[in-house]
């Protein structure tokens, strides 16, 4: 039986839903990246972005590279990368929207102007 199209996407998802595989694809972005450059930036034990990295490769999202004893990943094509940008997009207007909300709250939060005059004046 085959899998529906909307459990599929959401498999998907939930394979990226992993803070260390989103900052390898932010990363790799710009091109190949070696391991050992990858290591360095994301501050992880390389048995923890092997794993990562494994995932990512099984789902067919990166492709490793192997140049003499260095290996590298890339992203395996450009939708990815447009998929990131997307959250971006998605992302700064959700928070943009909150913090016109805080700004409203905190206006709110002011206390009321006093009328001319004082109290007890007309």
């Amino acid at each position: 039986m085959q899998v529906p199209l909307y459990q599929a996407k959401a498999e998907f998802f939930r394979m990226l839903g992993h803070p260390v595989r989103i900052r390898v694809l932010e990363l790799l972005q710009g091109g190949p990246v070696a391991v050992r450059d990858l290591l360095i930036e994301i501050e992880i034990e390389p048995s923890s972005l092997s794993q990562q990295l494994a995932v990512l490769r099984r789902a067919g999202i990166v492709v490793s590279i192997r140049e003499g004893s260095t290996v590298s990943y890339a992203l395996a094509g450009g939708d990815v990368a447009e998929l990131l940008r997307a959250a971006r997009r998605i992302l700064t207007e959700l928070l943009a929207g909150q913090n016109e909300l805080l700004a409203e709250l905190r206006q709110a939060d002011l206390p009321l102007p006093v009328p001319h005059g004082g109290p007890g004046r007309t």
